[in-house]
């Protein structure tokens, strides 16, 4: 099953002055950046980082509506490992998200992206050793990604120092709000220094996203996408796997995911008694397992992972 947003046809409303930049190589990136970028898979930039990327490394404010499976979680990662100065074990940058599992998946993307710099990336969020997490922003880490509870929380503890954070970065911004959890964005911003950097992205952009923006940001970029542009077209396409050995499968998959966008879900299914094991992979190659065993709600957090 492949979904796939129609990225060649939106129709971008983007602030004046802002065009796109077609090639990672002119982004101004430096080597080991650029280089992480590569190893990990991008061959060009996506549509949204070919406008958002640019302005957000240049120090702006940036509002960027993008959707999961936009290359949005990847733009957030290569922004972080250009943005911080790795002699300095102090956090430089926050991720807020909506909820854990996209919190790590940042996490592990900055860290993938950033594996030839030496990054230090630490997801706070709940359901995770409290003392780990201060054991670990003690030791020292250039930035975290999490949901704003736990990071406020870091925050009142004194284990997780603002000083040094010069960009903010709220994730999936209408998610957030949807879940009740503006009071805590509040909370982690007015910890921050006055002339920090903020760069929203959301899928849809209500009215408290744009008071949000009014409080958070300076002449913001915008990069905005028509209303009607905002589908998701999806296509379906079946493989059957008989009684072929797991290395033969894997190869498949592999050369799948070789041959089709970023933006790719492919979904195996296998009968076992009762169980039924979903396989998803996503922008970042996530692995989801649906089993019958589990709960409900453990097969809904897994089945909502971006």
């Amino acid at each position: 099953m492949e979904g796939t947003l129609d990225e060649e046809n939106l129709v971008f409303e983007t602030t004046k002055g802002i065009k796109p930049i077609k090639s990672f190589d002119d982004m101004g990136m430096n080597d080991k950046v650029l280089r992480g970028v590569y190893d990990y898979g991008y061959k060009k930039p996506s549509e949204i980082q070919q406008r958002a990327l640019v302005p957000i490394l240049k120090g702006r404010d940036v509002i960027a509506q993008a959707q999961s499976g936009t290359g949005k979680t990847s733009m957030i990662a290569i922004s972080v490992c250009q943005i911080v100065n790795i002699s300095s074990r102090k956090v430089q940058v926050l991720v807020l998200s909506p909820s854990r599992e996209l919190a790590s998946q940042t996490e592990k993307t900055i860290q993938a992206i950033g594996a030839h710099t030496n990054i230090q990336a630490h997801a706070c969020i709940g359901g995770k050793s409290i003392g780990e997490d201060i054991k670990k922003l003690e030791r020292g880490v250039h930035a975290v990604s999490g949901t704003p509870g736990r990071v406020y929380d870091m925050i009142k503890r004194g284990s997780l120092q603002t000083k040094a954070v010069k960009l903010l970065v709220l994730d999936e911004s209408d998610e957030m709000l949807s879940k009740g959890l503006k009071d805590q964005i509040y909370d982690v911003y007015r910890a921050l220094p006055h002339d920090i950097q903020v760069c929203l992205i959301s899928a849809t952009l209500p009215q408290e996203i744009l008071e949000m923006t009014e409080k958070f940001m300076t002449d913001p970029v915008r990069i905005l996408v028509k209303p009607d542009e905002l589908t998701l077209e999806v296509s379906f396409s079946f493989c059957h796997f008989y009684a072929l050995s797991f290395s033969f499968i894997m190869k498949c998959i592999n050369l799948w995911f070789y041959r089709e966008s970023n933006n790719t879900m492919l979904m195996l299914i296998k009968k076992s008694g009762n169980s039924i094991l979903f396989a998803i992979f996503m922008e970042d190659l996530l692995l989801t397992k649906l089993l019958s065993s589990a709960t409900q709600d453990k097969r809904l957090i897994g089945l909502l992972r971006r």
